[in-house]
């Protein structure tokens, strides 16, 4: 199972906790997907704040038995970010911090010079930080270099469904960077998306929309759950390389010539 700065987490399946159609539909697509850790956005709830909204909010995620990764979803600069990730630690006294700098409005892609300051931020002052970054070399190089330890390559823009968008990107930072936990962030939108990326080494995935707005969010949480583990089984199982020309199956020593 993965480690993600010396913790072990029992799934390699990653869950976030908005959109869904009722609370006790989050908490069944949690228990079906068997997902490890669950991300919260700081903006969006109060923790665990006596007589605030996220009260009930927080409780209910504290029953789901996984680990916590507060985010700071929805920040445009290093120094908001940064104020949201404190925030983070005091409501929910953990470490981990989901660090997001958004620098495009549409696309939601993240803003590489803010991440990397920000990043450098945090984990002077202790956090340890799970970077949402593109599939950029350079920029894992340098997010690393602030004392990240651990990268989260989008596959798409957020909430698109698209899929890996740039496979060869996403296989060459898995390349470059072979002993970096890695976890593909966004843009899943079939449990095929999943496996895709299980079994091009990456160690875990992190999704909510495809599961939240799913017709039947509990079922499409399960069958996300199985592919990331089929994924992952193939990938151990060492794939075969493929191949420009076609190789027969069945071998010709041994066949039947007639003359």
């Amino acid at each position: 199972m993965p480690l993600f700065y010396g913790r072990e987490i029992m799934s390699r399946m990653m869950l976030g906790t908005t959109q869904y159609p009722s609370p006790a539909i989050m908490a069944e697509a949690f228990g079906r997907s068997g997902a490890g850790i669950a991300t919260v956005s700081v903006r969006r709830e109060a923790g665990g704040a006596e007589g605030q909204g996220g009260g009930a909010f927080w409780q209910l995620v504290q029953r789901l038995g996984v680990t916590l990764l507060p985010n700071t979803a929805g920040c445009h600069s290093a120094r908001e970010a940064v104020t949201t990730a404190q925030m983070a630690r005091e409501l929910f006294d953990t470490r981990w911090i989901k660090l997001e700098v958004i620098g495009h409005a549409d696309t939601l892609q993240p803003d590489p010079f803010g991440l990397v300051e920000a990043a450098r931020i945090l984990t002077e002052e202790g956090f340890e930080v799970f970077p949402y970054t593109t599939e950029d070399v350079v920029l894992g190089e340098r997010l690393l270099q602030a004392g990240c330890k651990v990268l989260m390559p989008w596959g798409a823009p957020i909430g698109t469904g698209l899929g890996l968008n740039n496979v060869y990107g996403l296989r060459s930072l898995r390349a470059q960077f072979p002993d970096v936990p890695m976890v593909v962030d966004a843009g899943l939108g079939l449990p095929s998306h999943a496996a895709a990326a299980m079994e091009m080494g990456f160690d875990a995935v992190l999704l909510n929309t495809a599961v939240a707005r799913a017709g039947d969010p509990a079922a499409m949480a399960e069958a996300f759950g199985e592919a990331v583990r089929a994924g992952r089984r193939g990938f151990e199982a060492d794939p075969m390389a493929p191949r420009d020309m076609a190789a027969p199956s069945t071998p010709l020593i041994g066949k039947a010539f007639l003359e």
